[in-house]
């Protein structure tokens, strides 16, 4: 038998023992790096680009320099820290140097990496502070996409001389690869098109991401943005990776970067074991971990998450599970306007596609009653988890499953 570990939360460690021939797989994302460590790799990025030149010959003296942080950013204050210095050697003075953090994409956004070392953005940069996509005047005119529709983007990128984009390359498998994190758009855009790309998602799925694709490289297109500096979260919310350059060259190389996070399987599994990177994420969390899951797990097989969620469903997710047809559902939500009805749709549309015809079993914090009204399997305690692992006739185990994107051979 092998023994197995996932850290799940606080508590002690999820522990499993698996047949040496069932275990067909245990896969882990990339070791990152900490502290002065990450601040480290990122200083030797911005010195040594992957194409394009050093970040100190993107500026001079008196230039307005705004750094963007893209919604979560692994290791903030460091990745922060390294950019105010190359800056500050550079010849920018500290109150030419300002940093403006965009919330996550989503209606709920999650708590940001590391939340208690201090990676707020006043307590990085002198002036740092959140910028609010609910409020209009923060923002100013860019451009008109391709239907004519104005593009608003915060005023303070808008009015830089130099912007500086700063965001994760990360996968989520519940959109069939790349995650729409770590982009300017529509993260420093008005509420009105986050709501908007939420609806075309929940309307459209997958086929939305085309003109999401175009409006993002359009922002960036006019904004002259040369100076982007791409993370690769690793295990722990670490940081594993950073790329500095032109913003083609560094989406390319932190994909190749973030390889560690789409491992090959050899073959799919009847039973997947998950833990999350957020163990209180969310349900969102849960989706993305199951759409990974259902990737290397054979049609009618098992998945299990462990997580600390305390947080159920919401309406529409939870009337599918007890039997409502989705896509009168999905359409029902959409035709309301309503900006949390329209999260959750797409929530459940893409959670239907990933689980398919999978058992899912919950180890969570989410009470026997509420797991059962969703017609999931309750798992009282990490034990059952065992018990599960053990009978198993063929195993494969995720680490931190919600940023995973695993491959078959």
């Amino acid at each position: 038998m092998k023994h197995l570990s996932l850290p799940f939360g606080p508590a002690a460690p999820l522990v499993l023992e698996v047949a040496e021939s069932a275990l067909v797989a245990e896969c882990r994302g990339p070791e990152g790096a900490a502290a002065v460590a990450a601040e480290s790799l990122v200083a030797a990025a911005l010195a040594a680009p992957t194409d394009g030149p050093p970040l100190a010959a993107h500026v001079v003296p008196g230039d307005r320099v705004v750094i963007a942080l893209c919604g979560r950013v692994p290791e903030a204050s460091a990745v922060s820290r390294a950019l105010a210095r190359h800056l500050h050697a550079a010849g920018v003075s500290p109150e030419d140097i300002h940093l403006l953090q965009a919330p996550p994409l989503g209606p709920a956004p999650q708590p940001e990496v590391n939340p208690d070392a201090g990676d707020e953005p006043a307590a990085i940069l002198p002036g740092g502070r959140r910028f609010d996509p609910a409020l209009d005047a923060e923002t100013a005119y860019l451009a008109a996409d391709e239907d004519g529709r104005p593009l608003y983007l915060a005023r303070e990128l808008v009015d830089a001389d130099v912007v500086v984009s700063v965001g994760s390359w990360e996968f989520d498998a519940a959109l069939g690869g790349r995650s729409l994190a770590g982009e300017l758009w529509p993260t420093f855009a008005r509420q009105a098109c986050r709501d908007e790309l939420t609806l075309m998602l929940a309307r459209k799925g997958r086929q939305a991401l085309a003109a999401w694709r175009s409006n993002m490289q359009e922002a960036v297109w006019q904004l002259g943005v040369c100076a982007s500096l791409r993370l690769v979260v690793g295990r722990g919310g670490t940081l594993a990776a950073a790329s500095f350059g032109l913003p083609e060259a560094v989406v390319r190389e932190s994909r190749r970067a973030a390889d560690a996070w789409a491992p090959e399987v050899a073959e799919p599994a009847m039973l997947a074991i998950c833990s999350l990177a957020e163990p209180r994420g969310g349900f969102s969390a849960i989706t993305r971990a199951v759409a990974a899951a259902a990737r290397v797990t054979r049609p009618g097989g098992t998945i299990c998450i462990a997580s600390e969620v305390t947080r159920a469903p919401d309406v529409i997710f939870s009337r599918w599970r007890q039997g409502a047809a989705l896509q009168p559902l999905i359409h029902e939500a959409i035709h309301t306007g309503d900006r949390a009805l329209v999260a959750d749709a797409l929530e459940t549309r893409l959670f239907a596609r990933a689980l398919d015809d999978r058992r899912l079993v919950l180890l969570s914090a989410l009470d026997e009653s509420t797991v059962e009204d969703l017609e999931f399997g309750f798992a009282e305690s990490p034990a059952v988890v065992a018990r599960l692992a053990k009978r198993a006739e063929s195993v494969v185990v995720l680490h931190e499953a919600d940023r995973m994107f695993p491959r078959l051979k």
